[in-house]
């Protein structure tokens, strides 16, 4: 692919990603997200086109809850759709996460993870919000800094959209999602070359539509319930695959080396740090430092988590 640099903070790359593989944005503002959905309603009134050749339909509801809604109800009539959130407003969405799981349908949402409002409020990142939404059974896959959010961002939606089985894309709210970096940008014809374009027909082809009428949110006794829980076991038995399958074409495209889990250290070394975020790139750092004088340290960065 053509490479072509930018100056750009993690929301913007998450947003041009987010922009590609979406028909729907269903938005509501929290920081340190909101400019992802600026972004998208920006480029949207201003006519920019995503990989099949329209502008996204950007729709501010009243509410993280609302947002969530509008997510499920595009999934459902058969659009790709995407929100953006954080903290309080992530856990606004977590009635909605369960059922899109439940309905294996192709949502991403893009996190800049924040802390949790408690005793007080703190804009600042950690991974509470992310932590709290681990029960739902959206798959999860985390970037360390922009460069990654743009590389890797392409993933949660082409293995949504496969696999089906619904993502939660997240970075570290303000220490990645506002940090500006020159950084290697997606050109969209390379991503439209990966879509599994016969999945998208598929799921298309599964949408509510009064042609051919289906019934849905039917009421269960819990032996039937539970069957039908079970039942989805065998796509998150498939779902590592896609991912890093779809890592790998990122890799073919771009020359990097992503995996589920990546190592960085020494090949012998006696104490591994395993994490995810932002602090990785700092711990590469610090592991240099220590192996340089005679320690043999490491880190195992988790992607999908």
């Amino acid at each position: 692919m053509s490479k072509k640099y930018l100056s750009m903070d993690g929301n913007t790359a998450a947003a041009h990603v987010a922009y590609a593989f979406s028909e729907v944005a269903s938005i509501y503002p929290i920081t340190p997200s909101s400019p992802m959905a600026e972004h998208a309603e920006e480029w949207a009134s201003q006519g920019r086109k995503n990989i099949f050749g329209s502008a996204v339909n950007v729709v501010e509801m009243q509410s993280e809850a609302g947002a969530a809604g509008a997510v499920h109800g595009a999934l459902q009539g058969g659009a790709l759709a995407t929100t953006f959130t954080a903290s309080q407003g992530l856990l606004l969405m977590i009635p909605n996460l369960y059922k899109i799981q439940g309905e294996m349908l192709p949502g991403v949402f893009h996190v800049a993870a924040r802390a949790l409002a408690t005793s007080s409020l703190n804009i600042f990142g950690d991974h509470q919000d992310v932590y709290a939404c681990r029960q739902t059974g959206f798959a999860m896959l985390a970037e360390s800094n922009p460069q990654e959010i743009m590389d890797l961002g392409p993933v949660a939606h082409l293995s949504a959209i496969e696999g089906r089985v619904p993502f939660i894309n997240f970075f570290d709210g303000f220490r990645t999602s506002h940090e500006v970096q020159k950084i290697e940008t997606w050109d969209y014809a390379d991503l439209a070359e990966m879509v599994d374009m016969d999945a998208v027909k598929a799921f298309r082809a599964r949408a509510l539509n009064p042609e051919h009428p289906v019934l849905r949110g039917s009421n269960e006794t819990g032996e039937i319930f539970f069957q039908h829980r079970e039942a989805c076991n065998k796509y998150y038995d498939a779902l590592p695959e896609i991912v890093e399958k779809y890592m790998d074409k990122v890799n073919a495209k771009l020359g990097t080396d992503y995996k589920l889990f990546n190592y960085y250290g020494a090949p012998d070394a006696e104490k591994v740090l395993i994490a995810m975020g932002s602090m990785c790139d700092v711990a590469e750092e610090v592991i240099d430092y220590m192996n340089a004088h005679g320690e043999k340290v490491g880190i195992i960065k988790v992607r999908l988590y």
